[in-house]
């Protein structure tokens, strides 16, 4: 008999079977899938692993697109999903192991999503109804061995009955409601699949609302003067004291009084101190917002990433809402582990020079501390090493000193009209010394000048501007904004927004809604709007934290919900028709927008459209047969429409993706930013053209020809579509990079 330990990821078995082993673990397996045994302290251990979440919520009998449904269950992942399939020999092994076990520890990562594996496992796989839990928050040996010897008698089920209710609860709304929005096109004859959730739909009102403000948004003109001049000690860039002027004619009246002075004096010169406090340290969304920040990494990468430099024993759990360095982390043992790093070693010893006091946020988390750093060195590289070295030095910057910056004012007199010109410089780095690189902050010193000084006035300027529309959301700001409102979890954003995205109800780097994502808004806002019901949402938010803090029961809660969606579903029901008609208008209306370049570059009447015909995918006029204009594009990648067109020949532009590489090409082969060879390239391009010279493909007895795509110039086989060879061209520059 032994005790079995049972993790959340095959990477923790083995961390926390090395720290806790007297000796060294005893690696084994069954059907591929490692386990581990091993003594500690005489007591005979295995530490077996899940692959996240063994069990899935499934309906007990299928009833097509029917709804309302809530006749469900925790089924194995693996009867549910194809994708699901490796998961059944992991629980296989847990099955096996549990029946020669007589005690078992949860040691899966401690949060709502943490205690739901480890409970169905639990319970499932274990035929067990509690069992020990180790709470941790590194996977680090001290840290490790400290959860064993302080292990809770059982698993923590305020947690757990959170965690699983909120499974049902996703499950209720999202099966339901996109079975609602599936079934109203079904019944107007067509078929597509949509989704909604209990977060996703007034996630995606927030988008289309932004989308609606932006749309609405009507510029108004306005004026500003400025003035470019020389003083002594250097130049200076300064901006009429108005700022905007709205009326026309008061600016050109000023103007016209400084237009023609070639000097001015200064007329005050005021200096302000003050200091910027360290940044706090990172809770998920911060370090999520950052990184989009200084890398553009999606806050769904960015906690890929960090989950891995988690489990490989990096830094600390990262799906954390606090922003807050406890004392008990061991401040000063991290950094001296951090020391043994050269990139660190000369700021950590700065540091350890010091009172090491952090500067925290507000923001708490009853599971785990702010992120941090463990000190551990591996061997690291790409998206990792940047994510990696972010938080290091997020973590070194919240223990620096106060920032102290300076901004200057210089007043300038011409004409007796006062120009402002301001400066922000600083003078004493503090925490800025260890966050480096990452401190995005504008330094513009002024020249040192003093008052009644010489101002000689090069150049004034009146320049008509206008006000500009409100910005778009990023992949980070939304989440940022989700979490203000109070929808969702630190550990589900990133996964919503990324389901806006597959379902078509967004697009771009910067959230802009599809008329799909705007018409189902509508739609529903018109029909259904409890659907999209910010409060109701935000309200079983604050009833699941009751949940995990023992006030309410699951029961209580479900059953509520019930009730909320039979109401919302019989309504939905009563319109499906109406519904689906306006949701299939607005899916035509989102394929035509997507796959329109612009105007017919030749006959300007028809639209330039992407296309698929029986060789692939080309660009053509959709006034053929009467313009037969064709383009033709890679039959590989992710192609989408730019908006944009080319600078050099006023082609439309199109964006190719393969893989993690996003390309914006012109369409036009002949354009002649694709005919930037070198000369030596220009006279074999030349030749072989003119036939003066041959050139043999490597594959078959063809010949190799020049060649033209969205992409320039390239060597391919006459014996084309038989033989697929292709060579680049040297001294062809590379298309821009997105």
């Amino acid at each position: 008999m032994y005790e079995l330990i049972i993790t959340e990821k095959p990477k923790a078995s083995l961390r926390i079977a090395e720290a806790l082993a007297d000796t060294k673990p005893k690696k084994e397996s069954h059907n591929k899938v490692p386990y581990y045994k091993l003594k500690h302290k005489k007591k005979e251990i295995v530490v077996a692993c899940a692959v996240g979440h063994l069990y899935t919520l499934d309906e007990k009998k299928k009833k097509g697109y029917d709804y309302p449904t809530f006749d469900i269950e925790w089924q194995p992942s693996y009867k549910k999903s194809k994708e699901s399939k490796f998961t059944k020999k992991y629980l296989d092994v847990l099955k096996k192991l549990s029946k020669d076990a007589d005690k078992f520890t949860i040691a899966c990562d401690y949060d709502v999503e943490g205690e739901v594996i480890g409970l169905n496992v639990l319970r499932y796989a274990c035929k067990q109804k509690d069992a020990r839990r180790m709470k941790f928050s590194t996977l680090t040996k001290p840290d490790i061995i400290k959860a064993y010897d302080n292990v809770h008698k059982t698993i923590e089920w305020g947690q757990a009955e959170a965690g699983e209710t909120r499974h049902f609860l996703d499950y209720y709304y999202g099966i339901n409601l996109s079975r609602a929005l599936i079934s109203s096109i079904k019944s107007i004859g067509k078929f597509k699949i949509l989704s909604s959730g209990r977060v996703q739909g007034p996630s995606l009102k927030i988008v289309v609302e932004k989308e609606k403000e932006i749309r609405a948004f009507d510029p108004v003109q306005f004026w500003q003067i400025n003035l470019l001049g020389d003083v002594d000690n250097g130049s200076l860039e300064a901006w009429h004291e108005k700022d905007k002027f709205w009326e026309k004619d008061e600016a050109e009246k000023i103007f016209e009084k400084v237009k023609n002075s070639d000097k001015g004096k200064v007329a005050d010169v005021k200096k302000t101190e003050f200091t910027q406090t360290p940044p706090t340290p990172f809770d998920l969304t911060t370090l999520q917002t950052e990184a989009y920040r200084v890398f553009k990494i999606s806050p769904k990468e960015t906690l890929s990433i960090a989950q891995e430099l988690y489990t490989n024993g990096l830094i600390s759990y990262p799906r954390t809402s606090s922003q807050i360095l406890p004392e008990a982390i061991g401040y000063k043992q991290i950094m001296e582990e951090l020391m043994k790093q050269d990139f660190y070693k000369e700021l950590v010893q700065k540091l350890l020079s010091q009172e090491l006091t952090p500067n925290n946020g507000k923001k708490t988390d009853p599971a785990h501390p702010a992120i941090y750093p463990t000190g551990i060195i591996r061997d690291i590289d790409g998206r990792e090493a940047r994510i990696y070295d972010l938080i290091v030095r997020r973590f070194m910057a919240t223990f620096g000193k106060p920032a102290t910056r300076e901004t200057m004012q210089i007043n300038i007199d011409v004409n007796e009209e006062i120009f402002i010109s301001k400066g922000t410089r600083t003078k004493e780095k503090g925490w800025h010394v260890y966050y480096g690189k990452y401190v995005k902050l504008e330094e513009e010193e002024l020249p040192g000048v003093s008052k009644d000084e010489e101002v000689r006035v090069k150049e004034t300027n009146m320049l008509q501007k206008e006000t500009q529309p409100p910005k778009r959301y990023t992949q980070a700001s939304i989440i940022k904004e989700l979490e203000k409102r109070n929808l969702g979890t630190k550990s589900t954003r990133a996964q919503i927004i990324d389901t806006l995205y597959r379902r078509g109800y967004v697009t771009g780097t910067a959230l802009e809604a599809t008329e799909l994502g705007i018409k189902t808004v509508e739609t529903l806002e018109k029909y259904s709007p409890r659907i999209l019901d910010e409060e109701l949402t935000k309200h079983f938010e604050l009833e699941m934290n009751e949940i995990r803090e023992k006030k309410k029961k699951g029961k209580d809660v479900l059953k509520e919900a019930k009730e909320v969606l039979t109401e919302v579903l019989k309504n939905f029901k009563k319109k499906e028709k109406k519904i689906g008609k306006a949701l299939m208008e607005a899916e035509f209306e989102t394929r035509r927008i997507s796959s329109t370049l612009g105007k017919c570059v030749n006959c300007e009447e028809g639209e330039l459209t992407l296309r698929k015909g029986k060789f692939g995918r080309f660009i053509a006029c959709n006034k053929y047969p009467d313009c037969k204009t064709t383009f033709s594009i890679p039959n590989t990648g992710a192609v989408h429409t730019s908006k944009k067109s080319c600078n050099e020949c006023d082609h439309p532009m199109i964006t190719i993706t393969r893989g993690k590489r996003t390309q914006r090409v012109c369409i036009n082969p002949e354009c002649p930013s694709k005919q930037n060879h070198d000369e030596e390239t220009k006279k074999e391009i030349e030749d072989i053209e003119q036939g003066n010279v041959e050139k043999k493909c490597p594959k078959c007895d063809g010949n190799l020809i020049i060649r033209k795509s969205v992409y320039g110039s390239f060597y391919g086989c006459s014996k084309y579509p038989k033989c697929r060879h292709t060579e680049k061209l040297n001294g062809t520059k590379d298309s821009k990079k997105e």
